[in-house]
């Protein structure tokens, strides 16, 4: 048998012109998991709630309109199949506030940034392409010059729900070298890897 031959990718940045990319990822009328349309950590729990599907749609867009740029896609052979929502902290006001994500007082949550979720279009799930994203992650918060970045994922010892793994799963952060800086939850802890920027 021959070697395997690892597919490559390209990463590119979620900008306006690239909306139509994304849109046919999260499937048009979809809008990813249960239709949040990656607005679910851009948004307190209650406005989050209070928004039906095409209003998140409209306010992600505008997201993606005004910037920054909220994530990057993951394409092969042109076609969009992976994201990854990686931002400033300040961006996404749910992780920053939340009890198991928060970040320790007197660190700058605009220059600390955020993993915050994962999408991976259907056919092409299970290939590990949640690890090309995170490493893709990384090193767009290395080139904007973050001091460090965050990831609240999921750490269990059985499979998966469908639809949980969207945070992130532990296992993929610890291989990237990524410490456990706290766990306020007993299945998702907080997550860090720090940057040496000068």
């Amino acid at each position: 048998m021959g070697k395997a031959v690892k597919q490559s990718y390209t990463v590119r940045p979620l900008t306006p012109s690239r909306w139509a990319d994304v849109e046919d990822l999260f499937g048009p009328e979809k809008g990813a998991n249960s239709g949040c349309w990656c607005m679910w950590p851009r948004l307190t729990a209650k406005d989050f709630q209070a928004m039906g599907r095409d209003k998140r749609k409209k306010a992600f867009k505008s997201c993606v309109t005004a910037g920054p740029v909220p994530g990057l896609l993951l394409y092969e052979k042109g076609q969009a199949i992976g994201w990854v929502a990686v931002s400033p902290r300040a961006e996404v006001i749910r992780f920053e506030k939340a009890k198991t994500s928060a970040l320790e007082p007197g660190k700058d949550p605009e220059t600390h940034y955020a993993i915050t979720c994962f999408y991976v279009r259907t056919g092409h799930r299970k290939r590990g392409l949640m690890t090309d994203l995170a490493k893709a992650a990384v090193d767009y918060a290395k080139k904007k010059k973050a001091t460090a970045i965050d990831v609240c994922p999921i750490e269990t010892d059985k499979p998966l729900m469908w639809g949980e793994g969207f945070v992130g799963v532990v296992s993929v952060f610890r291989e990237l070298g990524f410490e456990e800086v706290a766990r306020r939850s007993l299945r998702r802890p907080l997550m860090r890897l720090s940057f040496k920027n000068k």
